[in-house]
């Protein structure tokens, strides 16, 4: 991970599952977004999830649990999936014929 000192903020970048699980849970209540992040989100995204913290996100979490639980992602991520498979396979189908490298990141 990354911490990034500006001024007056910091900022965490992470992509290690252990970091991600330490701060969006383990030790949440530590890791705000901060008024600076809500200035610049307020307007398109309102007081929503992605935007508040303490009690206002703890009641956003109850209203949008339902939407997060793992039948409803689950159910979500196929129709997706089954989208987006056949675009896939032609993608490395040409690439294979064309005899490219793909960057599947």
């Amino acid at each position: 991970g990354n911490i990034e000192l500006t001024g007056f903020r910091n900022e965490v970048y992470t992509s290690e599952p252990a970091n991600v699980e330490y701060i969006l849970k383990t030790n949440f209540q530590n890791y705000s977004k901060g008024d600076y992040n809500y200035c610049l989100l307020k307007d398109l995204l309102g007081d929503g999830i992605f935007t508040v913290d303490g009690e206002k996100w703890r009641q956003q979490r109850k209203v949008s649990s339902y939407e997060f639980s793992a039948r409803v992602l689950r159910d979500f991520s196929s129709v997706v999936f089954r989208k987006n498979v056949g675009k896939l396979a032609n993608i490395l189908s040409e690439a294979t014929n064309a005899n490219e490298i793909v960057d599947i990141q």
